[in-house]
């Protein structure tokens, strides 16, 4: 069993050594990897990526990352290619093969067939002298000193040395293409990340009762419509719908604490008369800040300067935007 200290010293190793590598691709970087972005910017079809083992694994990652980032992309798994997967090769389609020793029996048997479909063949390797490299059309240099396993054989520095470079290319891409936000939206609808970018206060208020009351009601009526919309808070509004302010659960509290008879008040005499709020075509997440910037739970809507409806923490937290 290892010592406390010979466990973190082995972590730091490992992370040291893939931080080097890393590095070292940066420093790697040249006119090939410039062509490659601009052959894949100025490809008519798709980028398919393969590799075998680990690097097949980082190659899946590759495509995930570009195909969220508006590069269409398809992964060939490089065993299943000499099956029947070649078929998936289209004439405008450009291909990245990753390897880390450019020489396994299965890269030297995939890469003369992919060459003969006359697409593009970009090669991501770490030895410069190996047949994928030799074959290649465009060269992504991966090489490294050593893997980050004792025994020099898992493919870990290698593997971190692929995925990162991976992450150059799709973000060179994105840059080159001005993938916005609007766009990173329409590929990611799903899940809260997508609902950051795209989720309205709207959408939110438009799932919750609309409370109002006007200025005059009595609090009594206040009492029955905060607790038959369980939001917490009513608006106060006028015979346009526009707010005058709004009561909320903790007014009704400092109401009761500060008057021994509530009988004779009145809506206006106990509500917040600059209550804040946020149009309803403004993002949820917006919402989110301005809830919490004041620390309070319920936010109205407006369209234009009219109530639209009211958006409680808890709607935030339900669609994960906390």
């Amino acid at each position: 069993m290892k010592s406390k200290k010979s466990i973190i010293q082995s972590a730091i190793s490992t992370l040291e050594l893939e931080a080097a590598a890393i590095m070292n691709v940066a420093r790697n970087i040249n006119d090939d990897f410039e062509k490659v972005v601009t052959s894949i910017l100025q490809c008519k079809g798709r980028v398919i990526v393969t590799g075998i083992g680990k690097s097949a694994i980082i190659a899946q990652k590759i495509v995930a990352t570009f195909n969220s980032t508006g590069t269409p992309a398809i992964f060939m798994h490089a065993a299943d290619a000499i099956h029947g997967d070649l078929g998936m090769i289209q004439i405008d389609d450009v291909i990245i093969c990753l390897s880390k020793s450019g020489n396994t029996p299965e890269i030297k048997v995939l890469v003369p067939l992919l060459k003969t479909s006359g697409n593009l063949l970009i090669g991501m390797v770490g030895e410069l002298s190996s047949f994928l490299a030799e074959q290649a059309d465009l060269i992504l240099n991966t090489a490294f000193e050593k893997e980050a396993c004792p025994h020099n054989l898992a493919p870990t520095t290698s593997t971190t040395a692929q995925l990162a470079l991976g992450d150059a290319l799709a973000i060179c891409l994105l840059e080159c293409r001005e993938f916005n936000e609007a766009d990173f939206a329409k590929y990611h609808p799903g899940g809260s990340l997508g609902k950051k970018l795209y989720l309205k206060a709207r959408d939110l208020a438009l799932s919750n009762e609309k409370p109002s009351i006007s200025p005059a009601a009595p609090v009594k009526d206040v009492l029955i419509e905060i607790s038959k919309n369980r939001l917490g808070a009513v608006a106060v509004v006028d015979n346009g719908n526009h707010i005058l302010g709004v009561i909320t659960d903790g007014d009704i509290r400092r109401m009761l604490e500060n008057n021994n008879t509530i009988e004779h008040l009145k809506a206006e005499d106990i509500m917040g008369r600059t209550p804040k709020s946020i149009q309803h075509d403004a993002l949820a997440v917006d919402a989110l800040e301005i809830i919490k910037q004041n620390n309070i739970t319920q936010l109205l809507v407006l369209e234009q300067n009219t109530y639209f409806g009211i958006i409680h923490l808890h709607d935030l937290l339900n669609e994960g935007i906390v």
